[in-house]
């Protein structure tokens, strides 16, 4: 026998210490193996500007689950780990740094200032790397990969250089999101649009006369109305709809542009919503993506009025130097002293906001690097439709076909310095911008006119350009040969790629899930993973998402110092079902604290009786199934199912449910019946055999969910192996489940469970034990059963004096209870007054009711709903269920008694 099972559990201890274990004797590692079937999880590489919060804590326990559970399943299973340069953050994380020593990234220069981002990196990049060790990651370290690490970028040039080549990359002039604070433009899945509260301004527009028009032919001026009065320096037409008759003579003719006295002429065209506001709209081409368009179907002029700070230009005429919204107020203020400002009126818009700091960003012409996606997504859109790629929950499908079925083309280039330059070049000799030399390496002399003087494009790359490699660049693509690892790349390639599960959140389908799709298709011929598993947002108790600027974020590494890893773990799995948001409070992680503490106490008692002969000798022994007791041949059956379910839940994703069918199974079957009924006789081999095995094997099952206290307790039983994490799953076995034994037990009980109710309604202290208890079976089969389970009723029920009686005829003066068809019933002759105690109990269902009155008022109350706290309001509503549970109860007890 290994050491004792100590009096308590200290997780802080144990956790350190087998972690330490794990990763020195390599317990994580993943070779090709062509003996074994391989199972590949690519972590979402997190920031390196990240630090642990409950998103990445359940984002990361689930995927530690499937690697801990295809691992003892026998598969090969790599869990590849990495970290993500990301361009925007990171930049501004250093920007903010350096600006505490009074310097802007400017003063230091792009060389001097990416040395510091790589310092920054060396010091606090791996931050979120040592806290994921925290949480159990089973990540192979050994292959951990960044994405701007020098061979990671040779892919992403040669994906760009591809690309390029096959006319799907290109550069050109278009509407972009820009964001004004980090200076750079951003795709449109970076800049999402929130609701706001605005205004739209009706501004109006001097109508100019030709000789031939009256004064009473046509108005004064053209109504328009917009929401960005602040760019009306930037127009350069206005539009109507052709078949809106209000404008009919209006089209062709010319206005002045108020405050910069530009004429502008009025088009028609077919995209003007008549409906919005006068249908009359103002064009800027060079500030918005529909004017963009508008002006190249009309040849119009391209005016634009903002520096990329969004302060107003020189062509902004006397507004320049102005921020866009001091400019827009000023704007306002001399069109209302000119009378140009018919009106305003409150007005609900949408406006896109840079994800990184949330400035709404400005639609702004600017020349930028873009790849072309039809092409790239029509396979991509094929492969999910064929079911090669499945989405849990499903509804993710429909998202993510909608979104491909509709896709624009992706801005890649972004006007920050952290980041894969651009690998294009310009030459000063010829001046020509136009004449880009797109190349992997900086050519020696121009390929027109042989100048040496070559300069790089400044632009970096998007950083999903790079994260969007991830799942074959991560294996040294396009590399031959010995990886810088140690690893034959094309061998690692071929053998790992494709991967099989991706777990993610639903933020990131667009950003990544779906480029990564398409870029395994088009540079690998293949899918890069089978299943994508979307789960939800973690909440606060009110619904509201946790963050830190909003105060009500858990810190999962507090938790794991005053609850343990485990604790932490299975709490978090428990309450978050597939696809839905879990809403946390820090009592959450109580559920997962006491289980933890159940599986000690339980497994130090199995320890504590364990007689050594008895299992070491009996470790390989086969009994047959109908020598075992029918409690012996339930736990079994139980058991049994129970693996059975697990394995049906976790290959659906479907992790509560298997958490949750392993706690009820443990708790509630293994610890509170069967190691109660087997107390008194559990020196028998076959008890001592079977709750031994119910253990061991219980403990591998839990590995995934809870491996920290698995491996402690395991590592003190008689065990083969180096560790359970390396041991094997338990096998199926469906011969052992036996429904028959399952629904008997089930039986004994129900009747268990109504004799103590009983004692308990009728108030009857635990040690009283001269209660006369008598069944009263409904046919010969039940009769049977109790009468060779007597025993185990009679000790779990606290009735040693139980009878079972022949027939029930009544005899009055007792509590009955009808369970199944059986009569259970308890004399009450010196043990209760019968005619107080039903008083008592109708005045407990009046008060009861008075109660269920009250709530019912307060929850019909819209002012207490509307304005309470969520959780209050659900808790009052748990309140109202539990008092009407409470009725029915009292009601049956009232009913039981026979006078």
């Amino acid at each position: 026998m290994t050491d004792e099972i100590s009096k308590q559990y200290s997780p802080k201890d144990v956790e350190e210490r087998w972690y330490k274990f794990w990763e020195e004797n390599g317990l994580f590692s993943s070779k090709v193996n062509p003996q074994k079937k391989p199972y590949v999880v690519l972590i979402p590489p997190p920031n390196v500007t990240g630090i642990l919060h409950m998103g990445h804590a359940l984002n990361n326990t689930f995927q530690d689950i499937l690697i801990r559970y295809h691992r003892m399943k026998g598969l090969e299973s790599l869990w590849m780990p990495g970290t993500d340069h990301a361009g925007i953050a990171t930049q501004n994380v250093v920007e903010k740094s350096i600006a505490k020593e009074g310097l802007k990234r400017q003063d230091l220069g792009r060389e001097k200032f990416i040395e510091r981002v790589w310092l920054w990196k060396e010091k606090y990049g791996s931050t979120i790397i040592h806290q994921l060790r925290k949480i159990g990651a089973s990540c192979d370290w050994s292959r951990l990969r960044f994405t701007m690490d020098e061979e990671y970028s040779k892919s992403v040039v040669e994906v760009f250089l591809r690309l390029y080549e096959k006319g799907l990359i290109y550069r050109g002039s278009y509407i972009i999101n820009w964001c004004p604070r980090c200076h750079t433009a951003l795709s449109d899945e970076e800049a999402a649009h929130q609701p706001l509260k605005g205004n739209l301004y009706y501004l109006r527009y001097p109508l100019n006369r030709d000789l031939s028009s009256t004064r009473g032919d046509l108005p004064d001026y053209i109504v328009v109305a917009t929401t960005r009065p602040e760019t009306m320096l930037g127009d350069t037409a206005i539009a109507v709809n052709p078949k809106d008759k209000r404008y009919k003579k209006l089209v062709g003719k010319t206005v002045t542009l108020p405050l910069i006295n530009r004429q502008i002429k009025i088009i028609a065209d077919s995209m003007v919503d008549m409906e919005f506001g006068t249908g009359a709209v103002k064009v800027t081409p060079a500030h918005d993506p529909n004017d963009y368009a508008l002006g190249k179907k009309h040849n119009l002029e391209f005016i634009n009025v903002m520096h990329p700070d969004a302060s107003m230009n020189a062509s902004a005429g006397k507004y320049e130097g102005l921020e866009r919204f001091k400019a827009r107020e000023k704007i306002l203020e001399d069109l209302k002293g000119m009378g140009l400002l018919e009106k305003i009126a409150p007005h609900e818009l949408s406006a896109g906001h840079c994800y990184r700091c949330h400035t709404i960003v400005e639609p702004y012409l600017s020349k930028q690097w873009f790849v072309k996606m039809a092409p790239l997504a029509k396979p991509a859109i094929k492969a999910v439709k064929e079911g090669k790629i499945k989405f849990y929950p499903a509804r993710w499908t429909k998202v993510y076909l909608n979104w491909m079925e509709n896709i624009q083309d992706w801005c890649i280039s972004r006007q920050i310095w952290w980041g894969h330059r651009l690998p294009v070049y310009y030459c000063k000799g010829c001046n020509d911008e136009a004449g880009a030399i797109v190349s992997g390496v900086k050519p020696k002399h121009c390929p027109k006119c042989g100048s040496a003087d070559i300069y790089q494009d400044e632009d970096v790359l998007d950083t999903w350009f790079s994260s969007w490699l991830w799942p074959f660049a991560t294996f040294y693509w396009p590399q031959k040969g010995l990886s810088p690892k140690g690893t034959l790349c094309e061998e690692d390639l071929k053998y790992f790629y494709p991967t099989s599960t991706l777990v993610t959140a639903a933020e990131i389908i667009f950003f990544w899930v779906a480029r990564m799709i398409m870029a395994g298709i088009e540079f690998q011929g293949k899918i890069p993973f089978r299943d994508v598993y979307i789960h939800g947002t973690v909440r606060d108790a009110e619904g509201k998402k946790m963050s830190k600027s909003l105060g009500n974020s858990i810190d999962p590494l507090e938790i794991i110092k005053e609850y343990g890893c485990d604790a932490l773990r299975f709490s978090l799995i428990s309450i978050t079902a597939q696809g839905q948001d879990v809403f946390l409070s820090k009592e959450r992680f109580e559920q997962g604290r006491n289980f933890a503490n159940k599986i000690w106490n339980a497994s130090r008692f199995i320890q504590m009786n364990l007689i050594p002969d008895s299992v070491n000798s009996d470790l390989c022994i086969f009994f047959k199934k109908e020598d075992l007791s029918l409690v012996n041949r339930w736990i079994l059956s139980r058991f049994y199912s129970t693996l059975s379910e697990v394995e049906k839940y976790l290959d659906k994703f479907r992790f509560n449910e298997a958490a949750n069918s392993l706690y009820g199974f443990f708790w509630h079957e293994f610890c509170d019946w069967y190691l109660e009924i087997i107390k008194p006789d559990i020196s028998n081999p076959h008890n001592q055999l079977i709750m031994y095995k119910i253990l061991e094997k219980s403990l591998r099952v839990m590995h995934p969910f809870m491996p920290f206290i698995t491996e402690e307790i395991w590592q003190k039983l008689p065990h083969e192996g180096e560790s359970i994490m390396v041991s094997s799953w338990p096998h199926l076995q469906k011969q052992i489940i036996d429904k028959k034994a399952e629904k008997e037990m089930s039986v004994i009980f129900e009747v268990i469970a109504c004799i103590r109710n009983m004692r308990l309604a009728l108030e009857i202290p635990p040690g009283t034990l001269d209660v006369g208890v008598k069944i009263y079976p409904s046919d010969n089969h039940n009769r049977i059963l109790l009468e060779s389970n007597l025993e185990y009723i009679k000790s779990l029920s606290r009735a040693p004096n139980l009878i079972i009686g022949e027939r029930y005829q009544g005899l009055g003066k007792e509590y009955v209870n009808v369970l199944s068809g059986m009569h259970i019933s308890i004399p009450l002759q010196g043990l209760v007054d019968i005619e107080s105690y039903k008083v008592k109990i109708e005045n407990k269902i009046l008060k009861a009711q008075s109660d269920i009155k009250a709530k019912k008022s307060m929850l019909s109350n819209k002012d207490f709903i509307n304005k309470a706290p969520k959780e209050i309001v659900e808790a009052e509503k748990d309140k109202l269920t539990a008092l009407e549970k409470e009725v029915q109860k009292l009601r049956g007890v009232r009913d039981g008694f026979k006078a």
